[in-house]
């Protein structure tokens, strides 16, 4: 059996997330798991981590849900140590095939032994989170669920996007100072 881990922030879950689990599901096939692990899981209410890691993992498990695909879902708090990141996090979502399509974790698991499942990037320049989120953050005063679902279709599910909006997640992105600003 197959153990497939994706490891990411999901600040929110957005479609290159949602490319990297459906690949980890394909590598497992049937008999085999997959674990989606969120990093950063202490950090919330702040411009880079808008959502708590409770918030996260509802948006995955809707996805999830919608897309027919089995996960368990655990989150990871940081350490600020990456020599030791990946014994830390394994302690918390097993041991497996690592799928991702970065770089830096990819060769920070391969050198602690790990098998790596790369994933090519699609769309990066649309699918960066920091992207998604100032666009959510644009689109949290606008006051109309059309709009946002027009605008974020591009780069989140459907599913998340609905989330979204019946949980009223996106207005809080409308309080932080980023420090990007157009102009």
């Amino acid at each position: 059996m197959t153990r497939c881990i994706v490891l990411g922030r999901f600040q929110p879950f957005h479609l290159g997330h949602a490319s990297l689990v459906k690949a980890a599901a394909k590598h497992a096939g049937a008999d085999g798991e997959v674990v989606v692990a969120i990093g950063s899981a202490q950090a919330e209410w702040e411009a880079r981590n808008p959502w708590t890691v409770g918030e996260r993992e509802a948006m995955i498990r809707t996805w999830a849900e919608q897309e027919h695909i089995a996960l368990e879902v655990v989150g990871i708090e940081d350490i600020n140590d990456p020599p030791n990141w990946v014994d830390h996090a394994t302690k918390m979502h097993g041991k497996g095939v690592l799928v991702t399509s970065d770089e830096p974790t990819a060769d920070l698991y391969e050198a602690s032994g790990w098998n790596i499942e790369r994933v090519d990037l699609s769309q990066r320049e649309t699918l960066e989170g920091w992207r998604v989120r100032q666009t959510i953050r644009m689109l949290s005063t606008v006051f109309d669920d059309d709009a946002a679902r027009e605008v974020l279709k591009t780069s989140v599910p459907p599913s998340v996007i609905e989330w979204l909006i019946d949980n009223d997640a996106m207005f809080r992105c409308s309080t932080f100072d980023t420090g990007v600003h157009a102009g």
